[in-house]
């Protein structure tokens, strides 16, 4: 990777998320609003998770600026992690969030019972939400694949669970709506608070996902079969005897790769590096833009 490139990457993904935590402070502001003025709490549920969508937005936009710091004497492999340990502050906070809305709605549905109005601005205040999380979502997760970004892909997953959080509000609204309208089906009225839990069942599911992803890399596992096709390919390399001793760990969108390999012990040391040459390029394409470590033994 250019220099040049890399840091017209780094531009891009902080316009990303600049963009992203943009429209994050206007959803909130419009879905508190809203639903304060209607009493829905599957809209202050999702004015609660774009709170948090707001927050998200603001670690991964500094995330994304720490990790692009080159690497120094304190952090010999950059500043990528950043980037790992934003998702998992996103993670905590949504399951927090989840803790919250189960606990309101169970409450509504048994011991508080709450009159929520429905109005037209319910049900454009999460229209307007799903439109616009699509169209973060899109662009969040184009660019997390372009530039590498574990922080942007986990941005995106979680604004893709807000489109199906959003039209499941929608659904309790309408339901409630028709509950109001039509007194044989009084039991809808429930349909809000049910929603919510709806919402919260949904952001449980991903934040786990997305907690286990984000243990995964901050535990330096490898990515899945990624060892074995960097061994069958450096293997096939010839003049290469043996591939082994591979280590394999990810820091932000970076991918550091050392491995150990046997070779013709008579080689000269120009031979030698040559050959560590073309292992590098063999390993390229199995894992292009690597940081790749070859130490060549006699065999």
């Amino acid at each position: 990777m250019t220099p040049e490139f890399s840091q017209q990457q780094q531009r891009e993904k902080q316009a990303v998320a600049l963009s992203s935590l943009g429209a994050a402070v206007g959803l909130t502001a419009f879905k508190i609003l809203v639903g304060i003025t209607t009493g829905s709490l599957g809209i202050l549920a999702e004015a609660a998770h774009s709170g948090l969508d707001l927050v998200a937005a603001g670690m991964t936009l500094v995330a994304v600026r720490i990790s692009g710091r080159p690497a120094d004497r304190s952090h010999l492999y950059g500043h990528g992690k950043i980037e790992n340990l934003s998702a998992l502050g996103e993670t905590i906070l949504l399951l927090a969030t989840c803790g919250w809305i189960v606990w309101e709605a169970v409450r509504r549905l048994i011991f508080h019972k709450v009159e929520v109005e429905v109005t037209v601005w319910s049900f454009v205040v999460m229209a307007v939400s799903i439109v616009v999380d699509i169209s973060r979502s899109r662009v969040l997760a184009r660019t997390a694949k372009k530039t590498h970004s574990q922080a942007l892909e986990a941005d995106a997953l979680h604004f893709q669970t807000d489109i199906w959080s959003s039209a499941v509000v929608l659904l309790g609204l309408a339901a409630l709506w028709t509950g109001e309208h039509f007194p044989s089906l009084g039991v809808l009225k429930e349909s809000d608070a049910i929603a919510a839990l709806g919402v919260s069942l949904l952001v449980v599911w991903v934040s786990v996902q997305l907690g286990r992803r984000t243990v995964d890399a901050l535990m330096d596992k490898a990515p899945h079969g990624m060892e074995t096709r960097i061994v069958t390919a450096v293997e096939a390399v010839p003049g290469v005897r043996d591939c082994h001793q591979v280590r394999i760990r990810n820091s932000g969108p970076l991918l550091f790769i050392d491995l150990h390999v046997l070779v013709d012990g008579n080689q000269t040391l120009w031979q030698a590096h040559d050959l560590t040459e073309i292992i590098e390029a063999a390993i390229h394409d199995v894992a292009p833009e690597a940081d790749v470590t070859v130490h060549p033994e006699p065999c």
